[in-house]
C-alpha cells in the first residue's frame, strides 16, 4: 500500500486565518481598552468626590469649632478679632445646581430668600495671597502631647484655582513664625462666604458694618451661621450652610 501524501496549508488559508485572528484580537482589544478607559474614569471621579467632601468637610469644621478668641496682630500693636473678612460687593447671582444640598446636605436659616441667593464677591479663580476669611478655631488634636494651645488660627485663601488653607503653629504669632499652608481642592472658580448677623440678616464680611458703614467694634463677635460657596470647573456650583456652635 503507497503511503498517504500529507498535506500541510496554503499560503491563502494561512493569510485568511491570520485575517480572522487579527480581527478577533482587535476586537478583544477594544473591548479591554473600553473597560480600562471606564475604571480610570470611575478611579478619577471616586478621586474627586472624595476630595471635594473632605475640602468641605474641613470647612465646617473650622467654622463648627469657630471660638471667640481674638489674637495679637503680627507686629504686636493691636489685636485681630476672632473671626474676620473683608467686606464684599455681590456681583450677581450664579446659576448651576447647589450640589452642597444633596450631596453633603443643607440647613436654612432666616430669611430663605437671602440664603437661596448666592453671589459670588470673595474671590475669583485667579485669586490672591490676600485671605477670604481668619478665624480662631478650637479643638486642635495634639496626639503627642506637644505644650500648646488647642486652639488654632486658620485662614483661607485662593491662590490660581487652588482653594489653600494655612495655620500657625502658634496662636498668637509674630512676622518670624512661618505658617503652614496646604491646598484643599483645585479647579476652584469662584469662593464666596457669607454671615449671618444675630438678627439673622446675611453679611457679605464679618465683622458686620454698622449703620455709619464701619466694622463693627467687637472681636469677639461671631456669627450665627456661615454660608460658603464654591464654584467648581467640573461640578458646577457647590453650597453649604454651617452653623456656629455656642
Amino acid at each position: 500500500m503507497a503511503a498517504r501524501r500529507h498535506r500541510g496549508f496554503t499560503l491563502i488559508e494561512l493569510l485568511v486565518a491570520l485575517f480572522v485572528t487579527a480581527i478577533m484580537f482587535a476586537f478583544g482589544y477594544r473591548a479591554l481598552d473600553q473597560a480600562f478607559r471606564s475604571r480610570r474614569e470611575v478611579d478619577q471621579q471616586s478621586a474627586r468626590l472624595i476630595a471635594v467632601q473632605q475640602a468641605v468637610r474641613t470647612l465646617e469644621q473650622d467654622f463648627e469649632l469657630l471660638q471667640p478668641r481674638p489674637v495679637r496682630n503680627l507686629i504686636g500693636d493691636g489685636y485681630m478679632p476672632a473671626i474676620s473678612a473683608p467686606q464684599s460687593n455681590s456681583i450677581g447671582n450664579l446659576g448651576g445646581s447647589t450640589l452642597g444640598s444633596s450631596a453633603f446636605g443643607s440647613s436654612a436659616f432666616g430669611n430663605s430668600a437671602g440664603a437661596a441667593s448666592s453671589s459670588f464677591g470673595g474671590a475669583s479663580a485667579i485669586g490672591s495671597s490676600t485671605p477670604l476669611v481668619t478665624l480662631t478655631r478650637g479643638g486642635w488634636t495634639n496626639p503627642v502631647g506637644i505644650q500648646r494651645s488647642e486652639l488654632q488660627r486658620v485662614s483661607y485663601t485662593l491662590e490660581k484655582g487652588v482653594l489653600m488653607r494655612q495655620y500657625y503653629p502658634v496662636l498668637d504669632a509674630t512676622e518670624s513664625v512661618v505658617p503652614v499652608k496646604r491646598p484643599l481642592i483645585d479647579k476652584v472658580k469662584n469662593f464666596s462666604l457669607r454671615f449671618m448677623d444675630a438678627g439673622h440678616n446675611w453679611q457679605n464680611g464679618w465683622p458686620p458694618l454698622t449703620s455709619g458703614g464701619s466694622a463693627t467694634l467687637a472681636p469677639r463677635l461671631r456669627p450665627v451661621a456661615v454660608e460658603v460657596t464654591i464654584e467648581l470647573e467640573d461640578w458646577g456650583v457647590l453650597v453649604r450652610h454651617v452653623e456656629v456652635a455656642g
